[in-house]
């Protein structure tokens, strides 16, 4: 209530002197200057809002208020005080350090399966003679794909009679095969096995009744 009073005695006080101001000029210009009533009433209004504006704006300024001690400075902090950080809330406090995770298990390395053995890979050799038996060699020309040429190969490997061929393995059948020089497969392809088995049981073969 109190400093509403003195904003209005100050006011009366600035517009008043504003007031007299411009009067004051409105006589001088009609007694000196020869203005008349509505020209110097035109002057005294300039004079008396102008310098009402401007001694409002220099003496009705709203004055800052008492500042409480300690709060000096932007934001009512101490100028180059910085707050102090909150605490951090329990559910953000650091978590005891645990035991590094485990590192995934490595599966176990699949041992390569060893690398087959040459022999094995051509096969097995079948049982061989060193010459024919006591009642000379067979006729290995009765099996279909054995010619002269190629019945002394057999020979020559230790191949005499039919009933060695009809017990060969297949392992040894592919060891054959795959020595028979410049007849590579014929045993397979032939059937020699199915054929031998017959003649060395005395029987014979549609191929062998044409020889």
């Amino acid at each position: 209530m109190k400093s509403t009073y003195s904003t209005l005695i100050n006011l009366a006080f600035v517009w008043g002197i504003a007031s007299a101001a411009g009067f004051g000029a409105m006589a001088a210009l009609m007694l000196m200057g020869d203005w008349s009533v509505m020209q110097g009433l035109f002057a005294a209004a300039i004079i008396f809002f102008g310098l009402g504006a401007a001694l409002s704006f220099l003496f009705l300024k709203p004055l800052p208020g008492p500042v409480r001690p300690g709060t000096a400075g932007w934001g009512g902090m101490d100028a180059g005080v910085k707050p102090a950080a909150a605490p951090a809330p329990a559910s953000a406090a650091p978590k005891p350090a645990t035991a590094a995770a485990a590192a995934p298990a490595k599966a176990p390395e699949t041992p390569e399966p060893p690398a087959p053995d040459a022999a094995d890979a051509a096969g097995t050799r079948p049982a061989a003679l060193d010459a024919a038996r006591a009642e000379g060699a067979d006729d290995l020309k009765k099996i279909k794909g054995i010619g002269p040429k190629l019945e002394k190969l057999c020979n020559s490997l230790g191949f005499y009679h039919f009933d060695q061929i009809a017990a060969w393995t297949p392992a040894e059948v592919a060891w054959v095969d795959d020595n028979l020089e410049g007849f590579k497969g014929r045993v397979t392809r032939d059937e020699w096995v199915s054929q031998a088995r017959i003649l060395a049981a005395g029987g014979e073969t549609e191929f062998s009744r044409k020889t």
